[in-house]
């Protein structure tokens, strides 16, 4: 890889010569701009504007303009003879966590390379350093005419330096947010958990710029010259106003497990029970559905109460039964005793008889 920039890396009084090399590139499709009547290339030409001729490019320099509009002309020399100590120097300020880095900060990335092989020694040092500390080195260094802020951590066996924007270049995020208090419940919440949990994580090497496959093929059909007009891709409307936050929460949950060939499109998702309104009343002189409620209730009410006189007059009949039986069976034991004492008495009367004669 082409190197940007050459320079070193400041670590306290030790000095490590690098080389600079982008780290990332751009595989967007870049299109010019043409005439449409005969499809010539329209290009843009540097004019000078006190003689109107056309400049090259070696023939143009750097000026700043000021308020009235006057231009100071500024040479490389210029920019180069500045007393920064970052001029030529990625200095290293400080080491902090990971995580006190705020992504908005974030820029370019590019890969530092050791430059030589005296530099191999201290660029493992460092490295080594970084991976043990658990922390990300803070530095200053001077890039296209402008001093940067840039962030020192390792990948895999080298260390790479991400560009940062200075902590004034982030806008306050003023309007952004919702105005008005909002408010979200519980069940809300635990259906989101559940979709990002079905939704689960991903290969990031597996994620690809389908728009820019798409573009590459019909470039090539129509180089082939058989290109034809694919069909018009459904799209979903985007914006609108969520009528039922739930109930898109749980389709959702719902078609992330189905797209995962998970057990049943509505496994594991709990049902969120909702009032149901009462049934309209109809119309053309019928009775209403709760007016055939009442009615109902009122004929198995009746049936109730039918049923509770009846056993209790069943249960009166059998207390009566059982009384009578009861008494029948009193008199009959009186009836008998009186019978057996008068026997016992004749038994007597007899035995005295026969003892006097």
């Amino acid at each position: 890889m082409r190197s940007i920039w050459n320079g070193a890396i400041s670590f306290g009084l030790v000095s490590i010569p690098i080389k600079l090399v982008n780290a990332t590139e751009s595989h967007s499709i870049s299109f010019r701009q043409i005439h449409l009547s005969d499809g010539g290339r329209i290009r843009y030409r540097k004019v000078c504007e006190l003689d109107g001729e056309e400049v090259a490019t070696a023939e143009i320099g750097k000026g700043y303009e000021e308020a009235d509009g006057s231009i100071i002309p500024i040479t490389d020399e210029d920019l180069a003879q500045l007393p920064i100590a970052t001029a030529k120097t990625i200095e290293i300020v400080s080491f902090v966590p990971a995580d006190e880095i705020d992504p908005l900060q974030m820029d370019a990335a590019y890969y530092l390379a050791a430059n030589g092989p005296t530099a191999a020694k201290p660029y493992t040092l460092l490295r080594e350093a970084l991976k043990r500390s658990r922390r990300v080195a803070i530095a200053k260094y001077a890039l296209r005419g402008r001093e940067r802020l840039g962030m020192l951590r390792v990948v895999d066996d080298v260390i790479a330096m991400h560009g940062l924007l200075w902590p004034d270049e982030i806008r306050v995020p003023e309007g952004v947010a919702p105005e008005g208090k909002v408010s979200v419940r519980e069940a809300e919440l635990d259906l989101a958990d559940a979709l990002m949990a079905t939704l689960g994580e991903v290969e990031m090497d597996s994620l690809t710029d389908e728009y820019r496959e798409a573009v590459e093929a019909m470039i090539s059909a129509k180089s082939a010259g058989a290109f034809e007009p694919p069909a018009e891709a459904e799209v979903q409307p985007a914006g609108g106003k969520v009528i039922d936050l739930m109930a898109a929460l749980e389709k959702s949950v719902s078609a992330a497990k189905a797209s995962r060939g998970e057990a049943g499109p509505e496994a594991d998702v709990t049902p969120i029970r909702r009032k149901t309104a009462a049934a309209p009343k109809s119309v053309g002189g019928k009775k209403s559905t709760a007016a055939t409620k009442k009615t109902a209730a009122s004929g198995t009410r009746k049936t109730a109460s039918a049923k509770s006189t009846s056993a209790r007059s069943t249960t009166a009949k059998s207390a009566a039964a059982g009384k009578s039986t009861a008494a029948k069976s009193a008199v009959k034991s009186t009836s008998k005793a009186a019978s057996a004492k008068k026997s016992a008495a004749a038994t007597k009367k007899t035995s005295r008889k026969q003892a006097s004669a």
